[in-house]
């Protein structure tokens, strides 16, 4: 009998551990304060408020275990993902903006802990995309602060804004 229950339990236990779904976290940002002083620049630098902001960032994520970091090519979002990138030894990947939460996207992040930059627009829309639904308007084109969470654990989706 008691042979039975060992197995049973080891059964159990082996089968629970194979079942279990993996948890993919999405850290979502918009890029920091970028440089306002030329109208027609469509590719500006962080300004000084900016780069300090991207520093804090890297200080929000130290005990945070991130596998990737993900920015649009953009000066601004790349100059945001530096020090964080920096901080944890990892490479900036990019991602097209135009082509959010695509196949590859999701295959390279699956059970991964990935920080994403973007902008006032496409932040939200990845979000949404991610989430299969509207839930989140565009960024006021000022707030360079807010962090969008979204954690999926099966087919269980959830997000939060901080």
């Amino acid at each position: 009998m008691k042979k039975f229950i060992f197995l049973f339990v080891f059964a159990f236990s082996f089968l629970s551990s194979c079942t279990s779904d993996e948890t993919t976290t999405y850290y979502l940002i918009r890029h920091s304060e970028k440089d306002r002083t030329d109208k027609t620049n469509r590719n500006p630098n962080l300004n000084e408020k900016g780069q300090e902001r991207a520093r804090k960032w890297a200080v929000y994520f130290k005990n945070i275990d991130l596998d990737a970091v993900y920015s649009t090519k953009y000066n601004r979002t790349k100059q945001t993902a530096k020090p964080t990138a920096e901080s944890k030894k990892l490479e900036i990947l990019s991602y097209n903006p135009s082509n959010l939460y695509d196949s590859i996207f999701q295959s390279e992040t699956k059970g991964k802990t990935v920080l994403v930059i973007g902008h006032s627009n496409t932040t939200p829309a990845f979000v949404n995309k991610i989430l299969g639904e509207k839930k989140y308007e565009n960024m006021d084109d000022h707030n360079n602060a807010s962090l969008y969470i979204v954690t999926i654990n099966g087919d269980k989706k959830t997000s939060i804004i901080e």
